[in-house]
């Protein structure tokens, strides 16, 4: 029996989708101003089906972001509506609140996938640093998200270093099963750096699942927690800086019984954290913890 951490899905795209509006550039926070039931069903969908690892619905609500959109001054009304929002689902999931961890959520700064957009190293560390300090107070520990480059990957560590919290970091990768972040730099490369930053455990999310598990070999080499959640996007180049995901198209290949044949690839490397990002919804880890539990693992938190 092996011990499974298991995370939620695409919670923003999830979010966005049932909103049935034109997407935003801040996308789910748009929707959880106006609609916050929205967020809150997501999230306790997520937990219904499994998930043991909630995470923040403040993707998109960076300050940068924020201020570009017009947003700036619901920077940090924003981080405390996703926390209750958050903290209200757990409370209205009726599970054991033991059984459920809150992640907070530190994501690419300024764009999603394009590096060369990314804030250098210091500036970068200034603005996780508020994230951060919003979150600390409530989550149980913070997920690194959709890292594309390694200084922006190194600063959002850093900051959650100053806290006593638990840290995960997450790369996303090109699709072209190189084994290369998307700013060009080498996965192993990336590791190496990071791993001397001391994460709880190294995951690969947002990139197709045919890249990860490509790449997962050389995560099976770590002697900490590793795993992954891949997207459901056909392609991810329509999306550009400032960009909205309505110009993205969703797999029609990629259903929940498809999706988990990736992932018993995953665990066959040695993974015991899983997933899904954007285009993973909550039917899809239904399934997986459905088949998980049917092939004799046992779901869990992720360790801390």
């Amino acid at each position: 029996m092996t011990y499974i951490s298991i995370l939620d899905g695409g919670l923003g795209q999830e979010i966005q989708k049932r909103s049935k509006q034109s997407a935003h550039p801040l996308w789910s926070i748009k929707v959880m101003f106006e609609n916050p039931e929205i967020v809150v069903q997501v999230h306790k969908d997520f937990i219904t089906n499994g998930a043991r690892v909630i995470c923040l619905n403040t993707y998109a609500a960076t300050k940068t972001r924020m201020i570009k959109h017009g947003y700036g001054d619901k920077f940090q009304t924003a981080h405390k509506t996703a926390i209750d929002l958050a903290l209200q689902s757990i409370n209205e999931s009726k599970l054991n609140n033991a059984s459920l961890q809150l992640a907070g959520c530190l994501p690419p700064l300024v764009s999603s996938y394009v590096s060369k957009v990314s804030m250098d190293f210091n500036n970068s560390l200034d603005e996780y640093r508020q994230i951060v300090d919003y979150q600390k107070n409530d989550v149980d520990l913070f997920l690194i998200e959709t890292m594309s480059n390694i200084e922006e990957a190194r600063a959002a560590i850093t900051a959650v270093k100053e806290t006593d919290k638990p840290v995960y970091i997450s790369f996303t990768l090109e699709d072209n099963t190189s084994k290369k972040l998307r700013s060009g730099e080498n996965l192993n490369i990336a590791i190496e750096k990071l791993s001397n930053e001391l994460p709880d455990g190294i995951m690969l999310n947002c990139s197709s699942p045919e890249a990860i598990t490509s790449a997962m070999p050389t995560l099976s080499t770590l002697d900490i927690p590793f795993g992954g959640y891949a997207n459901g996007f056909t392609s991810i180049e329509p999306l550009t800086p400032g960009s909205t995901v309505d110009n993205l198209t969703s797999r029609k290949d990629l259903s929940p019984e498809i999706y988990f044949e990736f992932i018993e690839q995953w665990i066959n490397e040695g993974a015991t954290i899983i997933g899904g990002c954007c285009e993973i919804g909550p039917k899809h880890i239904g399934y997986i913890c459905n088949a998980l539990e049917s092939n004799g693992h046992k779901l869990s938190k992720l360790p801390i």
